[in-house]
């Protein structure tokens, strides 16, 4: 578990060439949580500050450091960097 990771969460990205994240969000209770897709629920184990994804998502992970209130994230698929987003308190 990770102090203040707890709650829900809206993702925001920063800036880039990829549309905003519009209805994405995280929800986070203790050593587990789940990235929400419009109805879409992905679940995640949390290590750290690493949510690393489950079942046929079992590749991906999200990477945080903490950003103020919030947190700052890549997203990795396979070890490779192919995404950035903040985490913020709705």
């Amino acid at each position: 578990m990770t102090p203040g990771l707890d709650g829900r969460w809206d993702v925001r990205r920063p800036g880039g060439l990829l549309p905003p994240m519009l209805g994405v969000g995280k929800t986070i209770d203790g050593a587990r949580g789940y990235t929400t897709l419009g109805p879409l629920r992905v679940p995640f184990r949390i290590q750290g500050l690493t949510l690393r994804y489950t079942g046929v998502f079992s590749s991906l992970e999200d990477r945080l450091e903490r950003d103020g209130a919030g947190f700052r994230g890549r997203s990795y698929l396979g070890g490779v960097e192919f995404g950035r987003f903040e985490l913020r308190r709705p």
